[in-house]
């Protein structure tokens, strides 16, 4: 663990802000009811080790279910010939829906999915009942195309803000995966 200051971006997007229409996908988008904790944390680690989300790496069986217990959140997954490709996690609060975690497992980074992910993402989060606003927030931790991507589909910058955290050095889902 070593002590980072991280840059932080936090984005909105009113639900006003219109989309093109989506179109076919290679992958199948599903809304996964009650997820076993089991398979969110692997989701979690799959997706998010190579971008050092740590937040959640202490996080006991019993935090991962009252997550998903939750009624306001909601995991998407997008499998592709029958594997998980990669994932969003929303929560509303009020008229708000929070983009919570979103990305795609490292083999399917580069091959156009993100930002086609991102769009379903969004459509996944106005169509949550009294959504007026659709916002989320990255970091200089994340992917280089990330801040792009959202600014690109339509989300702006409502505020910014540099943190001081200890960060794991590395973070592997297994020993030897970032090798």
């Amino acid at each position: 663990m070593k002590q980072m200051r991280i840059h932080v971006w936090h984005l909105e997007m009113p639900a006003k802000n219109d989309l093109p229409p989506a179109p076919d996908r290679p992958y199948q988008l599903y809304l996964i009811d009650r997820p076993d904790p089991a398979f969110a944390r692997y989701l979690y680690l799959a997706v998010g080790a190579n971008w050092r989300w740590y937040m959640r790496l202490e996080w006991n069986i019993r935090q991962w279910q009252q997550r998903f217990d939750d009624p306001a959140v909601s995991l998407w997954v997008a499998y592709l010939d029958g594997s998980p490709i990669g994932y969003c996690e929303l929560e509303q609060q009020g008229g708000s829906v929070e983009i919570c975690y979103f990305g795609l497992i490292p083999s399917h980074i580069g091959q156009g999915l993100g930002r086609a992910l991102l769009e379903d993402t969004i459509r996944k989060a106005r169509a949550r009942p009294g959504c007026n606003r659709v916002w989320l927030h990255t970091c200089s931790l994340d992917h280089d195309h990330a801040l792009g991507n959202y600014q690109s589909r339509g989300f702006r910058v409502f505020k910014e803000e540099i943190m001081i955290d200890r960060v794991p050095d590395v973070i592997e889902p297994w020993p030897g995966a970032n090798q």
